[in-house]
């Protein structure tokens, strides 16, 4: 195995590039535009361009590198190929074979919320374990699974999208999958908010958010941490399907650990206390004292996730 790798991490906006050497040890990182014109033709021109030009610019030999791993926006098969990337304006790509015959290296894909857990599962909150859960809890929920040490990304590619669990039958609402009652509809950012807006619609309590124009998950989760009883009922709600899940999750996979990572984890421990309370009310018994810690590379974890890829080969 060459001693660098490359791990990629496309977004709808940037691109997040990371040289690593094979030990795990962050070497650069940097980003460029995603560019999405003319139905992304761009995108992993882009990339290849990117990773040679990194090559040069290190005098590294092309044989010292083990390849580039790529984590993308959408269901990732495990032949490398997407069926669909819609913020990318992706059809059908066949990710793996492009991104190599571009490079002239290995090359391998993933889900970017899939190697965003393989990241933590390496050199991040999780770091050490073999089978891990991680839900990402930001505008949507995504989530990823690790097993012996490798993404489960099952037949479809959808391995992991925890997101989209249905966990509210009574649910009239529907959600951007098109389903209703997914996890994403209650534990996100924007579910986090759209909770609020209900529980003051149905009661009359005195709370800070009646002041707020527009309400935000950092604001239901601030006054929480503040005490106030609105925010502490909704939280309530949004932990008892979290933890609920979670659990139904914890039975399948039996983790090691679970990890929170995503906008709504900046909110730390009082986020996993109440995530934990309802976890151990539903789990097996055997899975009742999993740890769920907050993720910690951050932004990070796509590139770390996405380098691992190809040094799990």
């Amino acid at each position: 195995m060459g001693k660098y790798c490359f791990g990629i991490d496309v977004g709808g906006t940037t691109i997040k590039c990371g040289l690593f050497q094979t030990d795990g040890t962050l070497v650069e990182k940097w980003e460029i535009p995603t560019r999405t014109a003319n139905n992304g033709e761009a995108i992993l021109p882009d990339v290849a361009a990117t990773v040679l030009k990194k090559i040069e610019e290190k005098r590294i030999d092309s044989s010292d590198v083990a390849g580039v791993g790529i984590g993308l926006p959408g269901p990732v098969n495990d032949k490398g190929e997407i069926a669909c990337a819609v913020n990318l304006h992706w059809g059908y790509k066949d990710v793996e074979k492009e991104l190599s015959a571009m490079t002239h290296l290995p090359s391998k894909a993933g889900n970017d919320a899939n190697v965003a857990a393989l990241g933590e599962a390496w050199k991040g909150a999780a770091e050490g374990a073999r089978n891990v859960i991680m839900a990402t809890l930001g505008t949507g929920v995504g989530g990823g699974i690790i097993v012996d040490g490798k993404i489960l990304a099952g037949a479809h590619g959808a391995g992991g999208e925890i997101g989209h669990a249905n966990i509210e039958h009574s649910e009239t609402e529907t959600c951007n999958c098109g389903n209703k009652g997914c996890l994403e509809q209650m534990a996100s950012a924007t579910g986090i908010a759209r909770l609020a807006k209900k529980e003051l619609e149905a009661s009359t309590d005195d709370t800070p958010l009646r002041h707020k124009k527009h309400i935000s998950a950092k604001d239901v989760l601030d006054y929480y941490k503040e005490g106030d009883a609105v925010c502490i009922r909704i939280m309530e709600k949004v932990a008892e399907y979290l933890g609920g899940a979670l659990g139904i999750f914890a039975c399948v996979v039996d983790p090691e650990v679970i990890v929170i990572g995503g906008g709504v984890s900046k909110a730390g421990q009082p986020l996993v206390d109440i995530i934990q309370k309802y976890y151990r009310e539903c789990t097996f018994r055997l899975c009742k004292d999993t740890p769920i810690v907050i993720a910690t590379l951050g932004n990070d974890a796509g590139i770390y996730g996405s380098a691992k890829l190809v040094i799990n080969e």
